[in-house]
């Protein structure tokens, strides 16, 4: 397991919207809202883990090293999540609860069944209100960077996302906020590149209405696809006796 303070930061996320569904679900049992309890739980696994930090996480998971900290963190805060989930929704799927709660890591505090546990509590270090600022923002980004990626896909400027560079003209106000989270903006979009550049410069641009000042332009990514990770990059072949590769997965490998 890797500390909460060695965690990425979209682990770190992930385990603060744990700490809101495990507060509104106990507070639903507590008052027998069990239908409040069913659609919470449901609505965080399509939602937020589903649609959102599991596909992101597949990149860090497939292609990292198996004991990297970064790898290790993506399974830690999983952990955490499923150790949470079994326990919350043992009332409503008794069997499948057990079954997975067997199928668990084995450890000596680890009751013998999920009957005999309690519910989690909500565990106070989790949570940080700025952090969970900070991704909605880029969640609503990502929903428009998506519509920009959702149109160029039409017009057959590219097919998957990864086949993607993202030109972005930011307003002043997210100029900074943008330049910050480059790379977690790229992780969520599951882009192979982003750069930020001035409005005139974007051929077929995406004007945001969510994000006034927001221009959005997607070209072909640069570079040649990595075979091992599928993201395009101008590092692949660097190395002689990997030269299908990128810069990233040869430190990995």
């Amino acid at each position: 397991m890797v500390s909460y303070g060695y965690m990425e930061e979209i682990d770190r996320w992930v385990l603060h919207r744990l700490q809101e569904i495990i507060q509104r679900v106990r507070e639903a049992y507590n008052q027998y809202y069990f239908h409040m309890a069913f659609f919470t739980l449901y609505n965080f696994c399509t939602v937020d883990l589903s649609a959102l930090y599991l596909d992101v996480l597949k990149d860090r998971l497939y292609t990292s090293k198996a004991d990297s900290r970064t790898r290790r963190s993506a399974q830690s805060a999983m952990y955490i999540i499923l150790d949470a989930m079994t326990r919350l929704l043992a009332p409503i799927l008794t069997f499948t609860a057990e079954e997975i709660w067997l199928s668990l890591p084995l450890h000596d505090r680890r009751e013998q069944s999920v009957h005999f546990t309690q519910f989690p509590e909500v565990n106070p270090e989790y949570m940080d209100a700025g952090l969970a600022h900070n991704w909605s923002t880029m969640i609503a980004l990502r929903g428009e960077i998506s519509r920009a990626i959702e149109t160029a896909r039409k017009n057959k400027v590219v097919g998957h996302t990864l086949d993607a560079r993202v030109d972005i003209s930011p307003p002043d106000n997210l100029r900074s906020f943008l330049e910050t989270h480059r790379e977690d903006l790229k992780t969520l979009l599951i882009l192979s590149q982003i750069t930020f550049v001035d409005k005139d410069e974007i051929k077929n641009p995406y004007m945001s209405q969510e994000f006034p000042g927001l221009t959005i332009g997607v070209m072909k990514a640069r570079g040649t696809k990595c075979d091992r990770c599928w993201v395009y990059s101008e590092s692949v072949g660097i190395a002689r006796e990997h030269p299908t590769i990128c810069e990233r997965c040869l430190a990995n490998l």
